[in-house]
């Protein structure tokens, strides 16, 4: 089975899909290692992972694609779900988008309906383009993917401009268009996914982001609300980026390394996590192999 069906089984099998946040390739081997079924790969998290920048839309497609397709080599088995902002343009950019995050083996993605440049959907100052504009882009995405299991979502960012009702009529009308998915940036509480849930057909995917604070759901509940899927964006890259400037701290006021052994990976972890022992084999092998032809001469 193909990550991309697998990726669709899980958000229909009736239990709660949590998806850590990848920022790159080892963050993506990481969660893998760790068990979980699934991985979502957003773009807040890329912009700060290549750029050290936040996330104004300041990326392109092409740097998504090669992202996203280091992400999906190192997940392995473990379906990858990813962020394609607007769609980098209009139709016949959503359809090099889907082409190249297919050909970068993910197994779905969203488009959002936000106005480009956008923007992280916790940022002030976001602007949504015409429905029927977005409706287009829904169906030149739909009609570009080469295989029917890629997994596509309509992210609308409604509520944080207009409110519940706008998000509700505007996924209902994306899910019209023949999405896969309807993904309401900012509906983060108990009454508004029980709402959306009620209202809007197709799986639910909730947002736990610590851009969200106090207003992220609380994941023990959320299965009991019908909610498919929890993508957990920042929580890796978080997690490294406080993890690196205490390490960073401590050897800059203390001139050592000592004391940090039990916030470092051990080596021998480290390279079992990175396959060394896979590398040495592989490389054995070819050297065998390349002295066996000539000594057969």
């Amino acid at each position: 089975m193909s990550t991309r069906n697998v990726f669709r089984s899980l958000m229909n099998d009736g239990e709660l899909l949590i998806m850590p946040g990848a920022y790159d390739a080892m963050s993506a081997r990481l969660i893998a290692a760790a068990g979980f079924k699934a991985i979502f790969a957003g773009g807040n998290a890329a912009i700060g992972s290549l750029l050290a920048q936040p996330d104004m839309g300041q990326s392109n497609m092409r740097d998504y694609a090669d992202h996203y397709a280091r992400i999906t080599d190192a997940a392995g088995d473990v379906p990858v779900f990813v962020d394609s902002d607007t769609g980098f343009g209009g139709v016949h950019n959503v359809r090099q988008a889907v082409r190249a995050f297919e050909a970068a083996g993910v197994a779905g993605l969203f488009i959002q309906d936000q106005v480009f440049p956008n923007r992280c959907g916790y940022l002030p100052g976001k602007q949504l383009v015409p429905t029927e504009e977005m409706i287009a882009k829904v169906k030149a995405a739909l009609d570009a993917r080469r295989n029917e299991d890629f997994f596509i979502a309509a992210r609308t960012d409604a509520f944080g401009v207009d409110g519940l009702d706008a998000a509700i009529e505007r996924s209902q009308l994306y899910m019209e268009a023949g999405a896969d998915m309807a993904l309401p940036q900012g509906v983060d509480t108990h009454e508004a996914i029980t709402r959306f849930i009620a209202e809007v057909p197709g799986p639910f995917m909730a947002i736990a982001s610590q851009a969200a604070g106090n207003k992220a759901p609380n994941l023990a509940d959320l299965a009991g609300l019908g909610v498919s899927a929890v993508i957990l964006p920042t929580l890796t890259i978080m997690a490294a980026a406080k993890a690196v400037e205490a390490a960073l701290r401590h050897v800059a006021t203390n001139n050592t390394m000592r004391g940090l052994e039990d916030r470092l990976m051990p080596l021998d972890d480290y390279y079992g996590l990175v396959g060394l022992s896979a590398f040495n084999e592989r490389e054995e092998a070819y050297d065998q192999a390349g002295a066996a032809a000539v000594a057969a001469r």
